[in-house]
């Protein structure tokens, strides 16, 4: 689910195909995406081991853990687009702004949080020419918490 309201268009990074563009100014820590609809989960084991499921591996995510979600049907939460600098962090499922993200704004996350540990995504990050390589669970844990902690600190959110 996609809280703010956003349009999905050509995307603003080389190579990236369309993106997902907030149509709202959308202020540092809220919910910009948010799960929903998830049936379930596996584990990579279980991705890799079903010719079915392997055939999806394109349109997989790391959720937590060693537990993945498939979404073939690519809902809009798919555009956002990856960036070692970016406007949305990844934390369990859901997308927080960054930082004051104003009308306009692509979402991008960086991908190394839904990758499996180690496995190499098949483009690099477009603004560094940098290889993106899934974190090791605990650490993509520690880091998006951290990120998310220090994030709220700095915010005033309405309760």
């Amino acid at each position: 689910m996609i809280v703010p309201r956003y349009r999905i268009a050509a995307s603003n990074i080389a190579g990236a195909g369309q993106g997902l563009f907030l149509l709202e100014d959308v202020a540092a820590g809220q919910i910009v995406t948010a799960p929903d609809a998830i049936d379930r989960t596996y584990r990579y084991d279980e991705l890799t081991g079903s010719p079915e499921l392997s055939a999806q591996l394109y349109a997989s995510a790391r959720w937590f853990e060693d537990r993945y979600t498939v979404s073939p049907d690519w809902p809009d939460e798919c555009y956002i687009n990856h960036s070692f600098e970016p406007t949305g962090l990844w934390h369990l499922g859901f997308v927080f702004a960054a930082r004051d993200l104003p009308a306009g704004t692509e979402m991008t996350v960086d991908y190394r949080h839904l990758l499996p540990p180690g496995e190499e995504e098949a483009f690099v990050d477009a603004a560094s020419g940098q290889r993106i390589v899934g974190l090791p669970w605990i650490e993509s844990l520690r880091t998006s918490t951290h990120a998310l902690a220090v994030l709220l600190d700095g915010t005033r959110l309405a309760s």
